[in-house]
């Protein structure tokens, strides 16, 4: 490869899933009449988000038409390689609820997006199983192109939790999405869950939470609420798995948070680092027994953030939160992603970022975390991927490099003692 080769690009956050309808036959008969009385309440629900103004008539009705022939990529697979082609996207990760606006795809029981820990545990179970099934399905016609993420009701019957993991992974997909809220069950540090955990690892399923989730029963109508927390109940686990020593119990165990951004990061990191290292205001507090190095150590070697539509001050922090643990996203096909125009969005956000960076960040540190063969995906990759001439990366990469090497050489600068960086864009 040279560096003005094409970029492999693999999304670390798109979704997938028939109409609600067709989930049947892939339900077991004896929950075919709740999910008749859960399809007989699709009306009132997008009633519901319409009068809260989570959904918008207008912008829906335009979306759909504007966008009829690509949608369908949401679950025909012929149009879905058509899409990840046409934005040169070789690769993907998988995540369910294909339409974000009018919940048309919506896998049973609101076992998708908005798995929660709450949910009636055999419908929950019945719904996740369902999904999962027909993703196997999908991910098959192209194994080397999907990573299909089962959904995952952890707080149910630990053995059932465990039991699905291995279906799931026998079945063909590659990682595992679990509620970003547990409710009223137990919490994530709770060692009722270490079974699971262990699972995962040994299985080499990823766990990863996805923002959609929160307790919209709490904001009445006020959606700024809503908005303001919503990217915060997905990234809320890493603390609760990372304090309670779960990724020092389980060191083969990868967790990720995705479309919540990774704005929050750094400062999170930079504050846990802190206690952990003695920082004046910690004094007082018993020693973290749980922990046998920093939590930036743990960041580093089993945690990533699927950055869905990375922002250009995302980018500007990335040697804080780490290039690696950075894993590009493009959100298809949901609005507030960036199909149909991909290949406009990496230019204007990726045009003074180093190649070698670049190309970890877009592609090559999800095919490490999700266990994608890069050999595989090169023929793709070279046939639809845009290069870093697309994206307007200047040949004169020293000079590139050079413009970053402060921010590079501060990193973390609670651990590099250097004066606090200013940030080189927004």
């Amino acid at each position: 490869m040279t560096e003005r080769d094409p970029y492999l690009i693999i999304s670390s956050d798109c979704h997938a899933g028939p109409p609600t309808e067709q989930y049947r036959p892939y339900l077991d008969s004896a929950f075919h009449r709740p999910f008749d009385e859960f399809l007989g309440q699709r009306d009132a629900r997008r009633e519901e988000m319409t009068r809260l103004g989570v959904r918008n008539e207008a912008f829906a009705t335009e979306w759909f038409e504007a966008n009829e022939e690509g949608l369908r990529g949401g679950w025909d697979t012929a149009q879905r390689i058509k899409e990840l082609d046409g934005d040169g996207v070789a690769a993907e990760v998988v995540f369910p609820d294909a339409d974000a606006v009018d919940s048309r795809t919506a896998a049973p029981f609101g076992v998708g997006l908005g798995l929660s820990g709450d949910q009636d545990p055999d419908l929950g179970m019945a719904g996740a199983q369902a999904h999962n099934r027909w993703l196997a399905e999908l991910v098959a016609e192209h194994p080397e192109r999907h990573c299909g993420v089962a959904l995952l009701p952890i707080t149910g019957e630990v053995d059932r939790v465990v039991a699905e993991v291995r279906r799931a992974k026998e079945s063909g997909l590659g990682a595992l999405m679990i509620p970003s809220m547990w409710v009223d069950k137990a919490p994530y540090h709770d060692r009722r869950y270490d079974p699971v955990w262990a699972a995962a690892a040994e299985t080499r399923m990823p766990i990863v939470t996805h923002s959609g989730a929160a307790p919209r029963h709490e904001y009445g109508d006020h959606l700024g609420i809503y908005v303001s927390e919503v990217t915060w109940w997905p990234a809320r686990p890493l603390w609760f798995l990372l304090w309670s020593g779960v990724f020092e119990r389980h060191p083969g165990l990868k967790f990720g948070v995705a479309e919540s951004g990774c704005w929050w990061l750094p400062n999170q990191l930079w504050f846990m680092d802190r206690l952990y290292l003695g920082a004046h205001g910690g004094k007082k507090l018993s020693p973290f027994a749980e922990l046998k190095r920093p939590p930036s150590e743990y960041l580093d070697r089993q945690v990533f953030i699927c950055a869905t539509n990375t922002k250009r001050r995302e980018l500007a922090q990335r040697y804080e939160i780490g290039v690696d643990n950075i894993l590009w996203g493009s959100d298809f096909p949901h609005p507030e992603g960036t199909w149909p125009d991909t290949r406009a969005w990496l230019r204007k956000t990726f045009h003074d970022i180093p190649v070698a960076e670049t190309r970890r960040m877009l592609g090559l540190a999800a095919a490490d975390v999700f266990g994608f063969d890069t050999a595989k995906l090169a023929p793709v990759a070279e046939r639809v991927g845009p290069t870093p001439d697309d994206l307007g990366q200047s040949a004169d990469q020293p000079a590139i490099e050079a413009t970053w090497a402060k921010s590079r050489e501060v990193g973390r600068h609670w651990l590099t003692e250097h004066d606090f960086p200013q940030l080189g864009v927004m």
